[in-house]
């Protein structure tokens, strides 16, 4: 089953920690939520949430060994999932075009000296294996 490109917020703090982790409990995520992001978060709530993520196609689980617990495991990487949903949100917000969210980052006044140089870098990096493949 293929993910749904696009993930809710609380969805995403999961996959964050269980990309992090490598594998994880649904324990394991709900104490490091807990300690992380410093509020009340039901047990129930991040076993729904990692429920509906298995649903989704975003985690697989096998069982923990003689445990009762079941280990869950992201089916695709951190960069596939971030590729995918900012493909949806260029596709949603800006029909498509890379441009206007490219001019709007590079006007935005956080968009720091080191951060336009780092994508200068990586555009020519791009330019050069174009070059190189084309």
């Amino acid at each position: 089953m293929a993910i749904a490109p696009s993930l809710t917020p609380q969805e995403l703090a999961i996959m964050k920690v269980v990309w992090r982790l490598g594998t994880a409990t649904v324990r394991d995520v709900h104490d490091v939520l807990r300690r992380e992001r410093r509020e009340d978060l039901a047990y129930t709530t991040v076993l729904t949430m990692m429920r509906i993520l298995e649903q989704k196609g975003a985690l697989s689980k096998a069982q923990d060994g003689d445990s009762r617990a079941h280990r869950y495991r992201p089916v695709r990487t951190q960069r596939q999932v971030m590729r995918s949903m900012v493909r949806e949100f260029v596709d949603r917000v800006f029909d498509g075009a890379a441009e206007p969210l490219v001019a709007h980052l590079v006007s935005d006044r956080r968009l720091s000296a080191s951060d336009r140089d780092e994508i200068r870098r990586l555009l020519d990096a791009k330019d050069a294996k174009d070059d190189k493949e084309g």
